[in-house]
């Protein structure tokens, strides 16, 4: 779609041709045709986590800006952090090969069991970024599964990071 989109200017007239495996598009001497990929759709709805009992709540705003003064001392490559769960909040530690590391407390509405997941930083910004409102949830099930990320009270969007070891 992008590679089409780069060859249509806006004038002209194009020509558009439907098939049952393919779409075949003619314009000012070009043919564009594109193969329906063959193959099954994945079940997304399986990667999607149920709803948890360890549900985090949180300024979007101060956990955003946590993570990032984290992220600064995260190792490079794999951008990893840390984070630790609790009743009375949760840390957020970075470690890199200098042997320099970060350590952030922040205090979030919480209820669940005490966990420690590590994540790539840069997917949880990204899923914060996408949540609109002020608030946002993590529900994680245990250290080793995916996080579910939204705004509190709507359905509009969910967000799944995969969690990463340490």
């Amino acid at each position: 779609m992008l590679e089409l989109q780069r060859l249509l200017d806006g004038e002209g007239t194009l020509n558009v041709e439907l098939g049952a495996n393919h779409v075949r598009i003619q314009l000012k001497g070009i043919r564009f045709t594109s193969k329906l990929i063959d193959g099954r759709f994945p079940e997304y709805d399986r990667v999607i986590p149920k709803e948890s009992s360890n549900e985090l709540k949180a300024d979007k705003a101060s956990l955003r800006s946590a993570l990032q003064r984290t992220a600064i001392l995260s190792n490079e490559k794999y951008r990893g952090i840390r984070l630790i769960i609790r009743d009375s909040g949760v840390v957020i530690q970075a470690h890199n090969p200098e042997q320099e590391e970060a350590e952030e407390e922040l205090e979030v509405a919480y209820s669940g069991e005490d966990i420690e997941i590590g994540f790539n930083v840069n997917y949880l910004l990204d899923a914060l970024g996408a949540v609109e409102g002020d608030e946002v949830t993590l529900s994680v099930l245990d250290s080793n599964s995916s996080c579910l990320i939204r705004q509190p009270g709507s359905d509009e969007g969910k967000f799944v990071v995969m969690p990463m070891r340490l």
